[in-house]
């Protein structure tokens, strides 16, 4: 179904693939490229490299079930946005407290790395903009749709959502929401994004501001 039919080593030989993928939105003055932190930065640092674009971040957390972190039930963002998969809330008899507790921690969270990583660089100019949303896969895909719903309310002019590795239907499904969506690998059975890399190791705080003021440093380089 793909010529990418074995894992990728790390997520910055898969942002180097993805960049391949989104050449004819190189070198355009309206195009900015944002990662959702922590492991989507690492594949947007190369993409934004190769495109000659601004690398910045789009904040959102995942609402874990409680007991079983791992599984989406949902994402919150910045601007009070929040996603809720009522389906597996209903399924799984979710309660209104335990949602809300989830969603308090999450957001103290969020909080947290936006004074972390931001410093003192200002917030990115989506109005008007392309904005390539970038993450290192998709599994539910209910984190991304919370970063779309942040970038359609910043008015963005076109949204393109890439990722290295997702399950067809959650692909499927953000195209309704989104102007293209570019996927390397859409294995079947899909299991979990870890499972299509060889090094999955978590990124750090530190490895995220690193990539962020790296590329804040070459975009003020002069031309």
């Amino acid at each position: 179904m793909h010529e990418y039919s074995q894992k990728f080593s790390n997520r910055q030989i898969a942002g180097l693939e993805l960049g391949t993928k989104l050449k004819k939105y190189g070198d355009r003055p309206d195009v900015v490229v944002l990662g959702l932190p922590r492991g989507g930065v690492p594949v947007a640092f190369e993409i934004a490299k190769a495109l000659k674009a601004p690398l910045d971040i789009c904040l959102v957390r995942k609402l874990g079930v409680p007991g079983h972190p791992e599984l989406a039930m949902g994402a919150i963002a910045a601007g009070g946005v929040r996603i809720l998969n009522q389906d597996l809330v209903n399924e799984l008899a979710i309660s209104q407290p335990a949602i809300h507790e989830v969603t308090t921690r999450e957001w103290q969270e969020l909080q947290r790395r936006d004074r972390v990583y931001r410093d003192d660089r200002p917030q990115p100019e989506i109005q008007g903009r392309t904005v390539i949303l970038v993450d290192d896969g998709l599994a539910t895909g209910s984190t991304m749709q919370a970063a779309i719903a942040v970038v359609k309310s910043e008015q963005a002019a076109q949204i393109v959502v890439a990722v290295p590795v997702a399950p067809l239907e959650a692909c499927n499904e953000l195209k309704l929401k989104v102007d293209e969506v570019v996927c390397l690998l859409m294995p079947k059975p899909f299991y979990a994004i870890g499972l299509w890399y060889e090094d999955f190791s978590q990124t750090t705080d530190r490895e995220v501001k690193a990539f962020l003021s790296q590329q804040f440093a070459a975009s003020r380089q002069p031309k």
